[in-house]
């Protein structure tokens, strides 16, 4: 996950692959980039707009931006943002949907902000749809068949008292 949002051969490879799975009707006027995958979206805008995707922007260009997010979890656009996504189309880019809780608190908070979602990418995706939209991802359950998600208090590890050896999110991994 590191080396695709990072790196520029696999963050411009996963956008090319990313592109080709949004429709060319679909309307994109600015990408909010979730997880560290601006890199990505940038590209992604690239791709989208070379695939002849209509921008209702004046300039006929797509934003990328990305919310800023309080230590609640509160996502918020500041008021120089907030053209970008009030009354726009927007695709969602994130690096992983997995339980859907920062999906739905995105899609909520851009509902609030007057967006319409015109789509959601992801890298990897556990799930193929949120609040009806469908998750067009690179990676699903399938490529990992041995992936799991808990809640902490689910965990089966946790209540047979087994130590787990890394704590792993859409921003990386940490040896514990």
């Amino acid at each position: 996950m590191t080396t695709i949002k990072s790196r520029l051969s696999e963050a411009s490879a996963a956008a090319v692959e990313l592109s080709k799975r949004i429709s060319p009707d679909t309307i994109v006027d600015t990408i909010v980039c979730m997880d560290g995958c601006e890199i990505i979206g940038a590209y992604l805008a690239e791709e989208l707009t070379k695939a002849g995707v209509i921008s209702i922007n004046y300039h006929k260009t797509i934003y990328i931006t990305t919310p800023e997010v309080a230590s609640t979890g509160q996502m918020v656009f500041r008021d120089n943002i907030q053209p970008m996504i009030k009354g726009k189309n927007i695709l969602l880019l994130m690096a992983s949907a997995t339980t859907g809780q920062t999906l739905a608190k995105a899609i909520q908070t851009l509902n609030y902000y007057g967006a319409t979602i015109s789509g959601i990418s992801a890298i990897f995706s556990a799930a193929n749809s949120s609040m009806g939209i469908e998750i067009n991802s690179l990676f699903t359950i399938k490529d990992l068949p041995d992936y799991k998600a808990y809640a902490p208090e689910g965990c089966s590890m946790c209540k047979d008292k087994k130590s787990i050896d890394a704590f792993a999110n859409a921003y990386g991994y940490s040896k514990l």
